[in-house]
């Protein structure tokens, strides 16, 4: 935890890019878990990834075109279809014969679900219904087909394990997000207690009812209550229901590769007339997440000295839980054994 590099996770799916991002017929080049990454969209709507580099000379794939159905390298025209497959190389000579279908290019499973492209990056080669996370998470209450209503993406100089810690820390938000709109002068911090248990490849804190208080959420109806998870390899969900609306939002960390992260925030809603607030949405959500993101490259100053750092109970536990996992994954991926959650259900406390 105290490294400027975290150890990256295999054998999961990854949020790359909302699906938006890449129109049919267009190409999409990515670092991912530092490695290069073409995602792209064929004529016929569905997604693909392959390894951003062509086989012949190494030249990123990216720099070269796509019809809607193959990928052409700029460099000598080596063609290649969604599958990472070659298809056509055209100085191949008329008196030579060469078996395209055994120069490939790479290629990973990719599925677009909720808006959202995900990419499975494999722990030894493995198609991820062989592995341990064969679907990417669905989006609780919401149609795999819908997108998000918002959405937001910074990234952050900083491990994947450094910005998992800041979202899930319950205690800065006094400190850092203040805002004339949000905890202004924040001086008195209040008693918190909430119930967790351990949830799939992470932990929830377990569905509350909201207080009344909290005017934003009078919007969804009564009896409005809210169920926050946070999972590996990333994934921070907060499902709020009330009598006549749904809010999900979801928080993805990816990394670019050991020591640099993109973070994205997305909301789906049932309410319609949400549209026309959506350009003061997206400014009030980049201000909150680019103070996470400034806090994050200060903090890097002073973790270039290599300091031991110090988790307390109950504030940190959550960040201690978040390590126990990742160690667990590895672990059990090595071991060739079924991951075992290490959470266990317990209230936390803490002053925030």
């Amino acid at each position: 935890m105290n490294k400027l590099e975290a150890d990256l996770l295999r054998g999961l799916w990854y949020v790359a890019c909302p699906g938006s991002d890449v129109k049919p017929g267009k190409m999409l080049g990515k670092t991912l878990l530092g490695e290069p990454v073409l995602i792209g969209r064929a004529a016929s709507g569905k997604v693909f990834a392959l390894r951003d580099i062509c086989p012949h000379r190494g030249i990123p794939l990216r720099h070269g075109w796509f019809d809607g159905e193959t990928v052409q390298c700029c460099y000598h025209g080596w063609k290649f279809d969604t599958d990472g497959t070659c298809v056509d190389i055209p100085s191949t000579h008329t008196t030579q014969t060469i078996d395209y279908t055994k120069i490939p290019s790479g290629a990973y499973s990719a599925r677009e679900q909720n808006g959202l492209i995900w990419i499975y990056f494999p722990e030894n080669g493995e198609r991820p219904e062989d592995g341990r996370q064969p679907e990417p998470p669905m989006m609780p209450d919401i149609d795999p087909q819908t997108g998000p209503r918002l959405k937001i993406m910074l990234p952050f100089v900083c491990s994947v394990d450094h910005a998992a810690l800041g979202l899930m820390d319950p205690t800065h938000a006094a400190f850092v997000h203040t805002s004339w709109w949000f905890k202004k002068n924040a001086k008195v911090l209040r008693s918190k207690e909430k119930h967790f248990a351990p949830s799939g490849l992470g932990w929830a804190m377990v569905r509350h009812k909201l207080p009344p208080q909290n005017i934003a959420y009078r919007v969804l109806g009564d009896d409005v209550t809210t169920e926050i998870s946070y999972a590996l390899p990333g994934l921070r969900i907060e499902h709020n229901q009330g009598s006549k609306h749904t809010v999900v939002g979801l928080t993805t960390i990816t990394p670019i590769d050991p020591s640099h992260t993109e973070v994205r925030q997305m909301f789906w809603a049932s309410m319609g007339w949400v549209a026309p607030l959506a350009p003061l949405a997206r400014h009030l959500m980049k201000v909150f997440l680019d103070q996470d993101r400034r806090v994050v490259i200060q903090q890097r100053e002073g973790l270039e000295h290599n300091p031991k750092l110090m988790l307390i109970n109950d504030a940190d536990t959550q960040g201690r839980w978040w390590m126990q996992l990742k160690d667990e994954w590895l672990r059990s991926g090595e071991e060739k054994r079924p991951f075992v959650n290490p959470v266990k259900e317990r209230v936390l406390r803490w002053m925030s």
